[in-house]
């Protein structure tokens, strides 16, 4: 059995603004203290999460409270051009990983969280029209300047990361692994990032909360019946199976948490401490696809 820490938890910040909670200053203090105290870190951000609003509502806490800079380590993500009244220029969605669009990015994520770094930056999405070797030079130039620390990607497929990794370091990838999308465990994406040390992030481990909803698929039906059907021997709850399953996965998938509640933050930390057998992990797989293993 693998020591699991709260290392592997990320606390996911889409929905703590506009798009969601709508934190205070005060309410984002609060929930960062005690994640804080939880023993969680590491936050994941988008420039464009509350349509380009949450970045600069997480920051004004370090305005207020400067010294909390040094206990966070904050991930953003950048090359989605999203319509909004915020960006009147954007006429289309679109994705671009130009330089100028990645530096530019950069720029407003530091302005916005009132820092002179950011610790991991990641390209949102795959751009079918991005330049690898014009990649590797901005993000070699931002990490030479000090601005990025860490460089990954979010939703590429293996032969992008490939193509990329010529010229930047990826050292992280972002991607749905959860009981809903085996995806990315059947098709080969974990195994690439294993073998090229790659850390793989899961955002939506819990499937977005499908799982639990009442109207539910019959697949998101029948993972939650094997989660439950566990949950005695595990003195567990199901949802704190469910992410155990994710967990498990010899990959070291860190887990991204999109709840805007403490208590399901001191939930997901028990699912820490739950090592699912080998049978049971595959039970969970095989409700997920409702077939019995080849």
């Amino acid at each position: 059995m693998t020591h699991i820490t709260t290392d592997r938890l990320i606390m996911g910040a889409m929905r703590l603004g506009s798009w969601g909670a709508n934190f205070t200053t005060l309410q984002y203090g609060e929930f960062i203290e005690e994640c804080l105290r939880l023993g969680i870190h590491r936050w994941d951000h988008a420039d464009i999460y509350g349509d380009y609003s949450t970045e600069e509502a997480f920051g004004k806490i370090f305005e207020a409270s400067p010294e909390l800079r040094d206990k966070i380590s904050i991930i953003t993500k950048c090359g989605i051009r999203r319509v909004c009244d915020a960006r009147p220029d954007h006429k289309l969605k679109s994705y671009d990983s130009s330089a100028d669009h990645i530096r530019i990015s950069v720029e407003n994520s530091l302005r916005a969280f009132r820092t002179d770094h950011i610790d991991t930056l990641l390209l949102h999405r795959p751009d079918h029209l991005m330049e690898p070797a014009e990649i590797g030079e901005c993000i070699a130039d931002l990490q030479a300047a000090g601005k990025v620390i860490t460089f990954g990607v979010s939703n590429f497929t293996t032969s992008q990361i490939e193509l990329l990794s010529q010229y930047a370091p990826v050292q992280v990838h972002q991607l749905e692994v959860s009981l809903t999308n085996l995806g990315a465990i059947a098709h080969g994406d974990v195994d690439y990032a294993m073998r090229h040390e790659i850390e793989v992030q899961s955002w939506s481990p819990l499937s977005g909360g499908e799982l639990f909803s009442k109207d539910r698929s019959d697949r998101a039906r029948r993972i939650y019946q094997a989660a439950c059907d566990l949950q005695e021997r595990y003195d567990a709850e199901a949802d704190q199976i469910i992410l155990a399953w994710v967990l498990r996965h010899p990959a070291q998938i860190s887990t991204i948490l999109g709840t805007t509640k403490i208590e399901r933050v001191r939930s997901a930390i028990k699912a820490l401490g739950i090592y699912l057998s080998r049978e049971d992990w595959y039970g969970l797989w095989q409700a997920s696809t409702g077939k019995r293993l080849a």
